[in-house]
Order: C-alpha cells, then sequence, then structure tokens
C-alpha cells in the first residue's frame, strides 16, 4: 500500500519532486504488479476529444447517446427510427398516431427560437408512406373459409320408411 506523500518541500520546481516521488514508487515495487503491466496502452495514436470521452462512458454505462444530440439532430434522427418504431406497432391506428405525434413535437420545435443560424432543422413526417411501408411489411390477411352451410338443399336420413 502506498503511504501518503509528503508536501513538497519549499525552493524544489515540481518536475524535481514529482520525479522523486515516481523513483522512490519503483524502488519500492509499487508498478511491479499492475495489471496490464508491459502492455501498449490504447488509442495511443488517436486524438480523443472531449466528445469522444463522453461518448464512449456514455455508451458503456448503456446510457442512449441520442440523449446527447441538441434538439433538432435528437428529431431527424427520431424520424430516421420511425420506421422501426412503427414494425412494432399492431394497427395502423397506433403508426398514424405515432406519425402524427412526431410532426406536432417538430411543430412545437419550429415555433422555438433557434439556437443559432447553423442549428439543423428537422422535417415532417411523412404519415402515407410510414403507413405504407408498414402495409407493405404486414403479412397478407389469412383468408378465412366460408362456415360450411347448416342447412344442406338435400340431406340424405339414416332411416327410410317403407313405402
Amino acid at each position: 500500500m502506498v503511504g501518503v506523500t509528503e508536501r513538497k518541500p519549499p525552493g524544489m520546481s515540481f518536475e524535481t519532486w514529482v520525479d522523486r516521488q515516481i523513483t522512490q514508487a519503483q524502488e519500492r515495487g509499487d508498478f511491479a504488479a499492475l495489471s496490464g503491466a508491459g502492455r501498449p496502452l490504447r488509442n495511443l495514436d488517436r486524438e480523443e476529444t472531449a466528445y469522444d470521452w463522453a461518448l464512449a462512458k456514455a455508451r458503456r454505462e448503456g446510457v442512449d447517446t441520442a440523449a446527447m444530440l441538441p434538439p433538432g439532430l435528437r428529431l431527424r434522427r427520431e424520424r430516421d427510427d420511425l420506421p422501426e418504431r412503427a414494425d412494432r406497432l399492431a394497427t395502423e391506428a397506433e403508426v398514424r398516431a405515432l406519425a402524427e405525434d412526431f410532426n406536432a413535437r417538430v411543430e412545437a420545435f419550429w415555433r422555438l427560437p433557434a439556437e443559432s443560424r447553423w442549428a439543423p432543422v428537422p422535417g415532417l413526417a411523412d404519415v402515407e408512406a410510414l403507413v405504407a411501408g408498414w402495409l407493405a411489411t404486414r403479412p397478407p390477411p389469412a383468408q378465412v373459409a366460408p362456415p360450411p352451410d347448416p342447412s344442406p338443399a338435400h340431406r340424405r336420413r339414416w332411416f327410410r320408411r317403407r313405402a
């Protein structure tokens, strides 16, 4: 266990003091049994921005990365996901309600002041195209056989009378 480091002595440069701390830790063997010792560090050739780090962290934590997008881009992404969401619905009315709800939120977004002049502006979803795509993925309706006629025109009796 590494002990508490003492304070930097006055008059000693910070770099010299840090180098001395590292040297002492190496002499004690504090770095000898670390996991990953002797292996290269990952992603050294890539410059990572704060956004890249936040995105990787959100994915590791299982957070939906769409929540990190600005509102206009979030609505565009949602519009692209509408067909996939519609496939999970059971009726045409539900698909229409999904598209109309999305369009209402887009129109509400249009009424807000723009964050900047370069902010993306999402478009409306085409309700009829979404319904047509949903109908195209549905299996054809099963052909229902007509029920048998309960009163046939000519019925044989099991018992015949003698004439």
